[in-house]
Protein backbone atom coordinates (compact mmCIF):
# COMPACT_ATOMS: atom_id res chain seq x y z
CA UNK A 1 0.00 0.00 0.00
CA UNK A 2 1.66 3.37 -0.93
CA UNK A 3 0.79 6.39 1.12
CA UNK A 4 0.33 9.75 -0.93
CA UNK A 5 2.14 12.76 0.60
CA UNK A 6 0.64 16.20 -0.33
CA UNK A 7 3.39 18.65 -0.55
CA UNK A 8 1.80 21.81 1.04
CA UNK A 9 3.55 25.55 1.13
CA UNK A 10 3.28 27.40 4.15
CA UNK A 11 0.82 30.54 3.46
CA UNK A 12 0.82 33.58 5.20
CA UNK A 13 -2.00 34.45 7.57
CA UNK A 14 -4.17 37.04 5.86
CA UNK A 15 -5.38 40.34 7.37
CA UNK A 16 -8.86 38.82 7.23
CA UNK A 17 -7.55 36.09 9.76
CA UNK A 18 -5.94 38.19 12.24
CA UNK A 19 -8.50 40.06 12.28
CA UNK A 20 -11.11 38.11 13.31
CA UNK A 21 -8.82 36.49 15.57
CA UNK A 22 -8.03 39.95 17.35
CA UNK A 23 -11.96 40.06 17.55
CA UNK A 24 -12.58 36.27 18.71
CA UNK A 25 -9.99 37.14 21.46
CA UNK A 26 -11.32 40.52 22.50
CA UNK A 27 -14.89 38.67 23.18
CA UNK A 28 -13.12 35.82 24.90
CA UNK A 29 -13.99 36.42 28.22
CA UNK A 30 -17.63 35.92 29.85
CA UNK A 31 -17.46 39.96 31.25
CA UNK A 32 -16.53 41.15 27.83
CA UNK A 33 -19.71 39.26 26.16
CA UNK A 34 -21.28 40.77 29.58
CA UNK A 35 -20.12 44.27 28.40
CA UNK A 36 -20.91 43.93 25.22
CA UNK A 37 -24.38 42.78 25.60
CA UNK A 38 -25.19 45.61 28.33
CA UNK A 39 -24.26 48.48 25.71
CA UNK A 40 -25.70 46.56 22.39
CA UNK A 41 -29.04 47.20 24.57
CA UNK A 42 -28.29 51.08 25.57
CA UNK A 43 -27.05 53.67 23.52
CA UNK A 44 -24.26 54.26 25.95
CA UNK A 45 -23.46 53.65 29.09
CA UNK A 46 -20.90 55.29 31.52
CA UNK A 47 -18.34 53.30 33.65
CA UNK A 48 -19.76 53.40 37.07
CA UNK A 49 -22.78 51.86 35.68
CA UNK A 50 -21.09 49.08 34.65
CA UNK A 51 -18.91 48.67 37.67
CA UNK A 52 -22.32 48.05 39.95
CA UNK A 53 -24.05 45.73 37.78
CA UNK A 54 -20.93 43.53 36.35
CA UNK A 55 -19.49 41.24 39.77
CA UNK A 56 -15.68 42.53 39.44
CA UNK A 57 -13.87 45.33 40.34
CA UNK A 58 -13.70 48.75 38.95
CA UNK A 59 -9.93 47.91 37.84
CA UNK A 60 -10.96 44.69 36.37
CA UNK A 61 -13.42 46.18 34.54
CA UNK A 62 -11.08 48.89 33.09
CA UNK A 63 -9.23 46.22 31.57
CA UNK A 64 -11.72 44.29 30.23
CA UNK A 65 -12.88 47.68 28.45
CA UNK A 66 -9.41 48.55 27.11
CA UNK A 67 -9.46 45.08 25.59
CA UNK A 68 -12.25 45.62 23.93
CA UNK A 69 -11.76 49.36 23.03
CA UNK A 70 -8.50 48.20 21.30
CA UNK A 71 -10.25 45.34 19.51
CA UNK A 72 -12.29 48.11 18.09
CA UNK A 73 -15.47 46.60 19.79
CA UNK A 74 -16.25 49.73 21.20
CA UNK A 75 -15.47 53.00 21.75
CA UNK A 76 -15.46 55.61 24.78
CA UNK A 77 -15.59 58.92 25.72
CA UNK A 78 -13.52 60.79 28.69
CA UNK A 79 -15.48 63.65 30.06
CA UNK A 80 -14.10 64.28 33.32
CA UNK A 81 -14.84 62.82 35.75
CA UNK A 82 -17.00 59.59 33.40
CA UNK A 83 -16.51 57.50 30.85
CA UNK A 84 -18.92 57.01 28.45
CA UNK A 85 -19.02 53.73 26.39
CA UNK A 86 -20.69 52.59 23.31
CA UNK A 87 -20.83 50.14 21.02
CA UNK A 88 -18.84 50.63 17.65
CA UNK A 89 -21.27 50.15 14.66
CA UNK A 90 -18.75 50.94 11.84
CA UNK A 91 -16.45 47.57 13.47
CA UNK A 92 -19.73 45.34 14.06
CA UNK A 93 -20.43 45.56 10.75
CA UNK A 94 -16.66 43.95 9.81
CA UNK A 95 -17.13 41.65 12.62
CA UNK A 96 -20.58 40.16 11.26
CA UNK A 97 -19.05 40.01 7.79
CA UNK A 98 -15.80 38.34 8.68
CA UNK A 99 -16.97 35.90 11.75
CA UNK A 100 -19.89 35.04 9.63
CA UNK A 101 -18.47 34.49 6.49
CA UNK A 102 -16.20 32.44 8.67
CA UNK A 103 -19.21 30.49 10.23
CA UNK A 104 -21.12 29.79 7.23
CA UNK A 105 -17.74 28.35 5.68
CA UNK A 106 -17.11 25.55 8.03
CA UNK A 107 -20.92 24.69 8.71
CA UNK A 108 -20.97 24.75 4.83
CA UNK A 109 -17.65 22.41 5.01
CA UNK A 110 -18.30 18.95 3.42
CA UNK A 111 -15.76 17.62 5.79
CA UNK A 112 -15.67 15.41 8.44
CA UNK A 113 -13.58 13.35 10.53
Amino acid sequence: MRTEIKIMSKQELTKEQEQMARFAKAMGHPIRIAILQMLANQTCCFHGDMSELLPIAKSTLSQHLNELKDAGLIQGEITPPTVKYCISKENWVLVKQLLGGFIDSVSDSKSSC
